[in-house]
This record gives C-alpha cells, sequence and structure tokens, in this order.
C-alpha cells in the first residue's frame, strides 16, 4: 500500500492544523434541518460528484483507509490526486472525513470535509486542510494554487447548500 506523502496524519480533524503549511479554513451555514442529508452528500460523495469533481474511489462511502483519486479540470487539462481516507466519523452531531495525499498528488497534506451540528440545532459545513506543492506545476504556479483551493472549498460549501434545499 502507497504510503502518505507527509507525516501529520489525521491533523484535520482535531485541533490546530501543523506548522509549515499553508492552511485552509472554509465555514458556511447550511439550512436548519439539514444535517443528515449534508452528512450522506459528504460521506456518499456525492457533494464532490455534484460539484463537478470526478471521484475514482474502491468504496461507496468515506471510510478510514478507503482510496480514493479526485479529478479536477476538463478533459486533457484534468489533474488527478490519489488520495487515501485517514479518518471518518458519522455521529449525531459530526460527520465527515479526512483524506491525506498519496504519492502523484499535485499537492502533499490532508484536508477535510465536515458537517456539524450544534446543540442549538445550527448546521455548518466546513472545509480545513493544510498543504505544500508537490508537483513541479503545482510549485510553479505559486499563489494561484492557494486561490484554487479557496475557490474550491467555496464551490463546494454551495453546492452542499444546493443538495440540501433539494432534499
Amino acid at each position: 500500500m502507497a504510503e502518505l506523502t507527509y507525516p501529520e496524519v489525521g491533523e484535520t480533524r482535531h485541533g490546530p492544523l501543523p506548522g509549515g503549511y499553508h492552511h485552509l479554513r472554509h465555514r458556511c451555514p447550511l439550512p436548519a434541518g439539514s444535517f443528515a442529508t449534508a452528512a450522506e452528500a459528504v460521506l456518499s460523495w456525492r457533494l464532490h460528484r455534484a460539484a463537478g469533481v470526478r471521484m475514482r474511489t474502491d468504496s461507496p462511502r468515506a471510510t478510514a483507509g478507503v482510496l480514493v483519486t479526485a479529478g479536477l479540470g476538463v478533459g486533457p487539462a484534468r489533474v488527478w490526486g490519489p488520495c487515501r481516507v485517514v479518518w471518518s466519523e458519522d455521529s449525531p452531531t459530526l460527520a465527515g472525513f479526512g483524506y491525506g495525499t498519496l504519492p502523484g498528488h499535485p499537492e502533499r497534506g490532508e484536508e477535510a470535509f465536515v458537517v456539524g451540528r450544534d446543540d442549538a440545532g445550527a448546521v455548518w459545513f466546513e472545509v480545513r486542510a493544510f498543504s505544500l506543492a508537490d508537483r513541479w506545476f503545482t510549485r510553479a504556479a505559486g499563489p494561484a494554487v492557494r486561490a484554487v483551493q479557496h475557490a474550491y472549498a467555496w464551490w463546494l460549501g454551495r453546492t452542499l447548500r444546493r443538495l440540501c434545499a433539494e432534499r
């Protein structure tokens, strides 16, 4: 089995993100009462697919150990990123997963997609990540890569709100 390309495995689950990386945190509110719908969309890959991401995976759900390769872009410009799910959670108040990069991914690090519900019933979605460029083209793109990552997190939030409204 391929080894992850970074040592701080699982650090997107709790606490502060590790130093030495670019950090991303994007949080957005979801419609009241949408926790179950949002959680299922995240854990079943539906969110990513609805957002236009090609997902090659060996499991219908995100659980620890599952291999997944996400494809962003169009046609020959599509960039594939192999990852392994390093943690997942499916509880009454928190659902989501984090996956880490494998050799061949354009970045090195971890990204998490989490849906939560607080005691007052408010529902939210959060993307949190730490990463560094790991291929020549991501190093050459510099700050543009981080801009794309932030836009991607925003797009996922918007897509999840739409999926929740359709329920």
